[in-house]
């Protein structure tokens, strides 16, 4: 056997052990599981804010838009509590994106990196740092809304839309 050869069969080796350690370390899942789980997790989510909505506008008297106004920051206040008391983290780990694509989640992915950098201080920590994750989807919400102005826009002016 000539050294090349011998250096391939050590590298296909390698290779082997490798995806063999892949394979071990790789966590496995049920998808329809983890579906499910995110499912009930943004419906429990959006249960709650429908009884704090209902309870501003039915039993604290408030307009529609107050009462929702209400519910979007008692929402976001609990997202920001229980992040801060680490049980938010749990309920994205058992949850998935049923806890991460709401209201709760934003304000889940703004805390945690305030909690996060803090240590560096308010302005080069925080101050910084604070829109790290939530920053691309502003930017992009922005954009993305800016362009459907200007699409609606246009489609107005071209009398296809009123």
């Amino acid at each position: 056997m000539t050294q090349t050869q011998k250096s391939q069969t050590t590298q296909e080796k390698k290779e082997q052990a490798y995806q063999k350690h892949v394979e071990q370390a790789t966590p496995r899942y049920s998808l329809p599981w983890r579906m499910c789980k995110a499912f009930v997790t943004g419906g429990v989510l959006c249960l709650i804010g429908q009884m704090i909505l209902n309870y501003a506008a039915n039993r604290a008297g408030l307009d529609q838009e107050t009462a929702g106004s209400w519910c979007s920051m008692l929402l976001v206040l609990a997202s920001v509590i229980l992040t801060g008391l680490n049980l938010y983290p749990k309920l994205v780990e058992w949850g998935g994106a049923g806890a991460l694509v709401p209201i709760t989640g934003f304000a889940n992915s703004i805390a945690s990196a305030a909690i996060e950098y803090q240590k560096e201080g308010q302005v080069f920590g925080i101050g910084c740092k604070i829109f790290t994750i939530a920053g691309p989807v502003i930017l992009y919400g922005i954009l993305t809304s800016w362009g459907l102005g200007v699409l609606y826009w246009l489609l107005g002016l071209a009398g296809i839309v009123s």
